[in-house]
């Protein structure tokens, strides 16, 4: 899957869940596939003037560079530290696989402020989406399911002086993302803390907190900074579950998704594999 830059990809026609969180990007079999897709819908669109002008880089061609020469951050305590065994040891082989490829690994300390805007993602999703509904809900609460409408009901809770603190955090992280990538061409992270969870445990993913802030740790950090990563099949568990790996780019920096994700699928059978195969 590959999640684009805020705004290089029109969100007209898709119905909002939260407008400033939306992104809209492929989800295909291969890296390729995504850089092939993603240079078919990105660009400007009269219809939704959030679309960035910026010309479309022809992703397949840039493709090739692959990884070499590039920088890769890692920040172990953020990552490493933070994940299931499963997780922990794809992203150690990752590692090498990337190194192996010709990037750089470079050590760093991503933004600590990031736990703060993970807890802050929710309340900012259900206003944004509070406002999207504000035609049928609550007029028609009773179409609505529990989870949807307890979102709804905590965004419209949310008063002004809420909303700015959380806005200026936003705004104060998205700073300092954009700062470590002046050292840095990718961040490699995982894409959640835990391998493959089950249907069971996701159901009570509402009433397990901690459960809940493993999933959303690596990546609504980058939604409310608005990078774009791409999520790469990187591992299973020993039952046969997917693990998956994220590369993470600066704004516009598609091109080095499509490189990096290119480079590692030359190097290993993961995204042919599915759930169950040895």
């Amino acid at each position: 899957g590959l999640k684009p830059t805020w705004g290089r990809v029109s969100r007209y026609g898709a119905f909002e869940l939260a407008a400033s969180l939306d992104h809209i990007g492929p989800m295909t079999r291969s890296a390729a596939d995504a850089g092939a897709m993603l240079a078919a819908i990105a660009g400007s669109d009269p219809l939704d003037p959030t679309a960035t002008p910026d010309p479309v880089p022809d992703y397949l061609a840039l493709m090739t560079r692959g990884l070499e020469g590039l920088r890769v951050g890692i920040d172990p305590a953020w990552t490493l530290d933070l994940v299931d065994a499963p997780t922990k040891h794809a992203l150690q082989a990752a590692i090498r696989q990337v190194e192996a490829a010709g990037a750089s690994i470079r050590e760093v300390a991503f933004p600590s402020q990031a736990a703060q805007v993970t807890d802050d993602w929710t309340p900012l999703c259900a206003m944004e989406t509070a406002v999207a509904h504000e035609a049928t809900f609550p007029a028609r609460r009773d179409e609505y399911g529990p989870g949807l409408a307890a979102l709804i009901d905590l965004g419209r809770s949310l008063s002004a002086m809420d909303i700015q603190k959380m806005q200026l955090r936003r705004a104060d992280f998205t700073g300092r993302v954009r700062q470590l990538f002046e050292s840095i061409d990718l961040l490699l992270v995982p894409a959640m803390s835990v391998a493959a969870p089950t249907f069971e445990r996701m159901a009570k993913l509402g009433e397990d907190h901690d459960f809940l802030k493993g999933v959303l740790r690596y990546t609504c950090p980058f939604d409310l900074s608005c990078n774009p990563t791409l999520t790469l099949p990187g591992g299973q568990t020993p039952d046969g579950g997917p693990v998956a790996i994220q590369f993470v780019a600066p704004h516009f920096g598609e091109h080095l998704l499509v490189q990096a994700g290119w480079a590692f699928q030359r190097m290993t059978d993961w995204h042919k594999r599915r759930p169950g195969q040895a």
